[in-house]
């Protein structure tokens, strides 16, 4: 046997050795791919402070009083279904009906009763809920295991044309407001009213942004008409917010939901859009149908010469819901708005603002309650969302903004 020979059959033995000693690497099946993605979700839920732009707990509250501090059988919102879904900051909306701006004092009473509600359940549970005026003190909060109530007011009406009721509403730890709700008011025009009362601002609208700017009090574009969005963008020193407006490319029409033009406007000051998670804010269908009834309720409660919030409204709305339901999308669409806002403006100016318990039975398959929250961040994770970016959907985009809002109010 020559010395080539050798070295050609000791070269064999020694490839057969390693091909049977070396273990073949396991195939990956799909199944264990979504497995770990999940839990890394589940993880990521609960290492972040995740904070939501609107919760409508203590309008629902104001409807029926439920003990929050366990689980409930109704809502979206609880202490039970928060921890579980890793909701650590879910901003209290202290709501206000448009109806009530037309008597005297209706307004601020409400929106003062809503805060002493919030106000009772922190004292009433210590142990699980605490009050936050600022980022700072949700992170206190958060590394004590507290659910943390920042506080934000839907609808400027409170206000009612006097400044100085700002000024005790920042003292009363409200934090943002939302100019306007469903009809024109003494500040702006709302999406929802075609009347155009002002063209965008009123005169003392314009009062309410500088004062707004200058207590540190962030201001809400949600609801708002595209005149007051734009004209607030320009006016405003501080970076604004949409604490719960998702993207109007997805549902061409519906003025409510913020379009492209405006979402960069906001982004370039700073700003950030916080997506809905209605399914009429999220899909076109979903869209379309709940506009259809919601305009023959309009009619209908018209026709009786009934409110929207009387029992007998209530009751027919629940009726036609029953007969007339409305498609639902799922948590993927939630994916979708926030792929938009990153790809338009950039992953800094998107956060999350579901609406809890404001549009419950039209929440998607997938987000039906603050449980479910590990369930959007997994599909983040599946279409390769880093967890820095998901980092700042959860918390740190809003808390820019917040923080600029408060450094820009010490300068004036």
């Amino acid at each position: 046997m020559t010395h080539t020979t050798k070295i050609i059959l000791t070269a064999l033995c020694l490839f057969t050795w390693v091909s049977f000693a070396t273990p073949k690497p396991k195939k990956i099946r799909q199944s264990d791919t979504e497995e770990v993605l999940r839990k890394k979700a589940e993880a990521l839920a609960h290492k972040f402070i995740i904070v939501d732009g609107h919760v409508d707990l203590p309008y629902r509250l104001h409807g029926k009083m439920e003990d929050v501090s366990v689980q409930t059988k109704g809502g979206d919102f609880d202490y039970v279904r928060a921890k579980k879904g890793g909701l650590s900051a879910p901003f209290m909306s202290i709501y206000v009906p448009a109806d009530l701006q037309r008597k005297k004092g209706f307004s601020k009473a409400l929106a003062d009763s809503l805060i002493d509600m919030v106000e009772n359940l922190t004292k009433q549970y210590p142990d699980k809920f605490a009050l936050a005026k600022t980022p700072e003190d949700i992170e206190r909060n958060f590394k004590k295991g507290l659910i943390s109530f920042p506080m934000g007011m839907e609808n400027g009406s409170p206000v009612e044309s006097n400044l100085e009721n700002l000024k005790h509403f920042y003292q009363r730890g409200i934090r943002y407001i939302t100019l306007c709700h469903g009809e024109d008011n003494f500040i702006c025009d709302t999406s929802y009213d075609t009347t155009n009362t002002w063209r965008g601002l009123s005169p003392i609208g314009r009062q309410v942004v500088r004062e707004m700017n200058r207590l540190g009090i962030m201001i809400d574009c949600s609801h708002i008409s595209d005149n007051t969005f734009e004209q607030v963008v320009a006016l405003s020193k501080a970076p604004v917010i949409a604490s719960h407006s998702s993207c109007r490319a997805f549902t061409p029409g519906f003025i409510r939901n913020a379009p492209d033009n405006l979402i960069k406007q906001m982004a370039k000051k700073g700003g950030v859009v916080m997506i809905n998670y209605s399914s009429m804010f999220l899909d076109s269908a979903s869209n379309k149908a709940y506009e259809l009834k919601r305009l023959h309720l309009k009619n209908w409660q018209k026709e009786h010469n009934l409110v929207a919030d009387s029992p007998e409204a209530k009751a027919y709305e629940d009726s036609y819901s029953k007969a007339h339901p409305v498609p639902l999308t799922n948590v993927e669409k939630v994916a979708d708005h926030i792929d938009h806002v990153r790809k338009i403006a950039g992953i800094d100016y998107v956060g999350l603002g579901s609406d809890f318990d404001g549009v419950g039975p039209t929440l998607p398959e997938g987000l039906k309650d603050c449980s479910q929250l590990p369930n959007l961040i997994y599909v983040l994770l599946k279409r390769g969302y880093k967890e820095t970016e998901i980092e700042k959907i959860c918390y740190k985009n809003i808390f820019r903004v917040w923080k600029k809002t408060a450094e820009i109010a010490k300068t004036m």
